[in-house]
């Protein structure tokens, strides 16, 4: 896991639809980075879903979200379509920001997350990921840094 209150690094991948994103290009607003194993299984399915549920709050907050797995463009597309996700997913095939954030495992990638402050700092991170509860605990989160 990177340190709080350090630079998240910056990167550069595709999204569900090959539009390329990066961190550095969303300065000025509070950034989710969650890292999850794949597309389209149980848990990851589940943590998906919460966020969508949740996304007004997420937008009314200000934040961006970024899901990444190794998962292809094309893959991440169905999932995005099959379950109606307003938020981007990010490709990284090649895991190499997968590993520079500290999310690659033995099989899969872990399931972690880091919230990242306007300035490109770190403000939290998240190794033990709840699926069903982990929307909420980030927009409590956030709702306690904008204070």
């Amino acid at each position: 896991m990177l340190d709080i209150k350090t630079p998240a690094p910056d990167f550069k991948l595709p999204d569900q639809n090959g539009k390329e994103y990066s961190l550095s290009g969303e300065r000025g607003h509070y950034v989710l980075v969650y890292f999850y194993p794949k597309d389209d299984t149980p848990g990851c399915t589940k943590e998906a879903c919460v966020i969508r549920d949740m996304y007004k709050d997420f937008e009314t907050n200000g934040v961006k979200v970024f899901g990444i797995s190794a998962d292809s463009v094309e893959s991440h597309k169905e999932f995005a379509e099959k379950y109606r996700l307003p938020f981007t997913l990010l490709s990284d095939p090649k895991k190499e920001v997968i590993k520079m954030y500290g999310a690659d495992g033995t099989l899969f990638n872990k399931r972690i997350s880091y919230l990242i402050g306007p300035d490109g700092m770190i403000e939290k991170a998240y190794d033990k990921v709840d699926p069903a509860h982990h929307g909420e605990e980030i927009l409590k989160d956030i709702h306690a840094l904008k204070k």
